[in-house]
């Protein structure tokens, strides 16, 4: 009878999720009391924030080659608010940087048969490419199309300058190193038909590039411009231009701004902050990333404000903060802090966040954390983005002024339009990967407004900001990690009680995608569609499970609390089994359709072979901290260490590490993978993997 009667309850929270009207209007809620959110909302400053972009990076610029001996102006500005505003522990860490590109002078000059400049390193930093090699230089400019092998040959370029409409570092690599050409104008191909004045940040080679072999130079041209140049070009007229570069490699290093809010329990764990101020040297963006850069200064100074002032008590948790080069400077620092990492509960990491949402035609993004790393996080970031969302637009239901916004968070100078945001799936490529790398595992998550219209482009300025997005985004994050930080009993029970509500809705996305999968199944692809709709809602259903484990950090000592997480679990699990029998009888339907018999999970035999090992992981792993395993990876492998190369063979390495608990086999790893991936993974290859793993003494089976 408690079976039926479970089922029963289960069938009726789905078949409400499908009625209209599902959020109630005016009805919002945050794990914070609303006299608390007032204060956050109130003290939050768009305008402040949207200010700190405008002198960190509002527009491009040549960087004088003083500040590469001493502080860049931007870490210098945000250590000079932060002491200005009083926060405790405000300093530069400093770490060994290495060479970097810098420009000087780019002109690029017409002669005949006028005489107008073309192109200018003073006018647009952006126009010069990086790693451009000096030159004083007059030459014919010759069309090459978009440099293929055949254009360029066609065009016998020896001692010429080409211009293209194709890559600049592959038309440099054919035209100029291979061909002898003197350099190459390229034409911006950007988003022209969005923007044609914009020129991509790109170098004649990567930073990776370690090639002895000297480079040429290189200018970028507008779409609008160039599209002039390329038409006299094409007509068959004879243009003649000096070329001038001036440039030098500078000595630098790594610098890390850093401070903290003290909490009242150093032993209660911490939350940190990241947000890169650097993003290479030569480039400065606006809203990449100096609008993270001042997200989280705001979040530092209201936070620091409204505790020091009595407005909000002293949380017991640290918050602290991070600004630094992105990955380089980063990732020693986090390696550097190893002791300190061991107390870290979360990240926060923002990255472009300042965008002009309808401007850039975006959606403000919470990139969640992976089925690797499972944390509340995630919710408790979910919690202040709905509520920001929801509060901020006019439903027909309250369509009357004043009632139309509920909770209008708006900034004096910013936009007045809606918080357009998405809940998303895990995605790296920013600081936040530093902390959830298998050698340090502090659960990290994402803020970032995408698209973005000027992603690494000269047109990333500051007019492409918005203040309202700012105080928003300071909104969310102060508050999201306040209630970490101040959380007792009773907000994780709070939490888990969100978690558990959200992680019905994930299932409920889960089990569609397992059923669309046999909705568009054929007789050939039958029983593998059939396991991995399976898959995809044991995987999720276990990650849910793993995540509400996370909160009984907040209270490790509240048996209250373990037993109400029992409680929420057994909840979902039963959410789990509703949709497995779901799936069941959708196969059966399936097979209906089909004309077959019903479908059959048979394993191969590699695949049962992953299914018998179990692989754990060794003290090594997180030894050496951030990237640590890495050299023993090397080590184990020679060649084999190339990361890169495990990724091309098709699964995500670095997924791959976190999935390792103990618990699961090789076989459900791969499952793990395949479930959060656009593509599926070869078994053979992840064993081999595996086998790389063990010989390293990263893990045991």
């Amino acid at each position: 009878m408690r079976k039926l009667t479970l089922t029963g309850t289960l069938l009726l929270m789905l078949m409400s999720t499908a009625l209209p009207g599902q959020m109630t209007p005016g009805f919002r809620w945050t794990f914070l009391p609303e006299p608390q959110m007032d204060e956050i909302i109130g003290e939050s400053s768009g305008e402040t924030a949207w200010n700190t972009i405008l002198e960190t990076g509002g527009y491009n610029k040549n960087r004088p080659a003083a500040e590469y001996g001493d502080t860049f102006y931007e870490a210098r500005i945000i250590l000079e608010r932060l002491k200005r505003y009083g926060l405790v522990g405000a300093q530069i860490d400093r770490y060994p940087g290495g060479q970097v590109w810098d420009g000087v002078k780019g002109e690029l000059w017409e002669i005949s048969p006028h005489r107008r400049k073309i192109a200018s390193y003073i006018d647009m930093t952006a126009m010069l490419a990086s790693y451009s090699s000096d030159a004083d230089v007059e030459a014919e400019l010759v069309w090459v199309g978009m440099g293929t092998q055949k254009e360029v040959e066609a065009a016998e370029v020896e001692g010429k300058i080409v211009v293209t409409e194709g890559s600049i570092g592959s038309v440099h690599s054919e035209a100029c190193l291979k061909q002898g050409a003197l350099g190459v104008v390229a034409i911006s191909q950007s988003r022209p038909a969005f923007d044609p004045l914009q020129i991509p940040w790109r170098g004649l080679r990567s930073r990776r590039d370690n090639s002895d072999e000297e480079s040429r130079f290189g200018f970028f041209l507008p779409f609008r411009e160039g599209f002039y140049l390329k038409q006299r070009l094409v007509r068959g007229e004879k243009i003649k231009v000096h070329a001038v570069v001036d440039s030098e490699m500078m000595e630098y290093d790594l610098q890390n701004v850093v401070c903290h809010i003290p909490g009242t329990d150093p032993k209660a764990g911490e939350i940190i902050f990241s947000a890169h101020l650097f993003e290479g040297y030569t480039k400065q963006g606006a809203n990449d990333n100096k609008s993270g850069s001042a997200g989280i200064l705001e979040v530092a100074r209201l936070l620091h404000t409204l505790i020091e002032e009595g407005r909000l008590p002293r949380p017991k948790r640290t918050i602290r903060f991070l600004w630094g080069p992105e990955f380089s400077g980063t990732g020693p620092w986090v390696k550097d802090h190893k002791e300190l990492m061991e107390n870290i509960l979360c990240n926060i990491n923002m990255d472009m966040v300042g965008e002009w949402l309808s401007l850039n035609q975006a959606y403000f993004s919470l990139m969640r954390t992976s089925y690797g790393n499972p944390h509340y996080i995630n919710d408790v970031m979910e919690n202040y983005y709905r509520f920001v969302g929801e509060g901020n637009r006019e439903r027909i239901h309250v369509r009357s002024w004043p009632y139309a916004y509920p909770e209008r968070i708006v900034a004096p100078t910013g936009a007045d339009e809606p918080f357009y945001y998405s809940i998303d799936t895990h995605f790296g490529a920013s600081d936040h990967e530093v902390f959830n790398d298998w050698g340090v595992r502090v659960p990290g998550i994402m803020m970032i407004a995408w698209p973005d219209q000027w992603y690494h482009t000269s047109g990333d300025r500051v007019d492409k900001a918005d203040p309202t997005q700012m105080k928003r985004v300071a909104v969310i994050g102060a508050a999201a990690a306040y209630t970490i930080a101040t959380a007792d009993e009773e907000m994780a029970i709070r939490i888990a009680g969100e978690i558990a509500s959200n992680g019905t809705r994930r299932l409920g996305h889960q089990l569609v995608r397992g059923l669309e999968l046999l909705n568009k199944t054929n007789s050939n692809g039958f029983n593998d569609a059939y396991r991995m709709a399976r898959t995809i809602i044991e995987t999720a259903l276990e990650n849910e499970k793993a995540t509400l484990a996370t909160v009984q950090e907040l209270a490790p000592k509240s048996s209250r609390l373990k037993t109400y997480l029992a409680s929420m679990w057994e909840m979902i699990e039963g959410i789990g089994a509703a949709h497995m029998e779901a799936i069941d009888k959708h196969m059966s339907e399936t097979a209906v359709r089909l004309g077959s018999g019903p479908a059959v999970i048979v394993l191969s035999e590699e695949e049962n072979r992953g299914d018998g090992i179990v692989p754990k992981t060794t003290k090594l792993v997180m030894a050496g901290g951030y990237r640590g395993y890495a050299e023993h990876i090397a080590r184990a492998s020679g060649d084999d260490a190339d990361r890169s190369r495990w990724r091309r063979r098709g699964f995500d390495t670095g997924e791959l590490h976190l999935l390792i608990d103990g618990n699961r086999s090789v076989l459900d790893i791969k499952d793990a993978l395949d479930a959060q991936s656009m593509r599926r993974s070869n078994m053979t290859q992840i064993l081999e993997y595996f086998e790389l793993l063990k010989k390293a003494g990263l893990v045991t089976y």
